[in-house]
């Protein structure tokens, strides 16, 4: 029985005050041909002891640079070039795995030979870990309107980055959403109805919620996915519901 090689990669700068825990997470992993890829923003506080600390404990299966980069797509970028994994999956650096995340991963791959792209369901939680919402639908065609999967721990064989290429640094939050959909249509999605990561609300997409709608339409328009009136109409549609959410979150 073969078992795929599963790279996580993780972006840091300055984030000594959890990378601790989502480190853990990938160390406490029930399947074990993992590789740990961290791509530091050359932090200046404490970030760098954590990963140096981790870095023997994961006895060689922890890479990591520190450097200046362009962002975070930037960032994924550098690790993609460094992951010599199978599949390839993007973990923040204040988020954190559950502890059969790349188990549940592994069985699908294991009994759906095809599949190319998998992604499960996240939990978004305030900074104590209080739940706020679970959110992640399947890849489908109502992709093209919205992205509603959950990309945080979604998994991507590594043959989608060599045949459409890597993230596009021009965006600074739908770099993920403008990459799967120049890989649309050679994408073999599988949706694993299972929680399988826990996002602390506070994330850059998550308080810029009209920049996300703006670059979203960028990368609609694009990539030929959707008409340009279309897009904007979208754009209103995601908006209110946005709206009518946090209205009703408030009562």
């Amino acid at each position: 029985m073969k078992f795929p090689k599963i790279t996580i990669i993780i972006a840091t700068y300055n984030i000594e005050n959890t990378l601790e825990q989502t480190i853990h997470s990938v160390l406490i992993q029930t399947y074990s041909n993992i590789e740990l890829v961290i791509i530091d923003g050359s932090s200046t506080d404490g970030t760098l002891e954590i990963i140096k600390k981790y870095e023997k404990i994961f006895d060689g299966r922890l890479k990591y640079i520190s450097e200046k980069d362009k962002g975070i797509y930037d960032a994924w970028n550098k690790g993609i070039l460094l992951s010599t994994g199978d599949w390839i999956t993007f973990l923040g650096a204040d988020d954190f795995l559950l502890q059969d995340f790349c188990m549940n991963y592994y069985n699908v791959i294991n009994n759906n030979q095809e599949v190319n792209f998998i992604s499960a369901m996240n939990a978004l939680v305030t900074e104590d870990i209080k739940p706020i919402r679970f959110y992640g639908k399947p890849f489908n065609k109502n992709f093209k309107k919205y992205c509603t999967i959950a990309h945080v721990g979604s998994l991507h064989h590594k043959s989608l980055f060599l045949r459409f290429g890597k993230f596009d640094i021009n965006f600074l939050i739908a770099g993920d959403y403008d990459f799967l959909l120049r890989a649309r249509r050679e994408i073999v999605p599988y949706f694993l109805p299972k929680l399988n990561v826990i996002v602390r609300d506070g994330g850059i997409s998550n308080n810029n919620v009209i920049k996300v709608f703006k670059e979203q339409m960028k990368a609609k328009v694009q990539n030929n996915a959707r008409m340009t009136t279309l897009c904007y109409y979208d754009f209103y549609i995601a908006f209110l519901k946005y709206q009518l959410r946090k209205i009703l979150n408030s009562i």
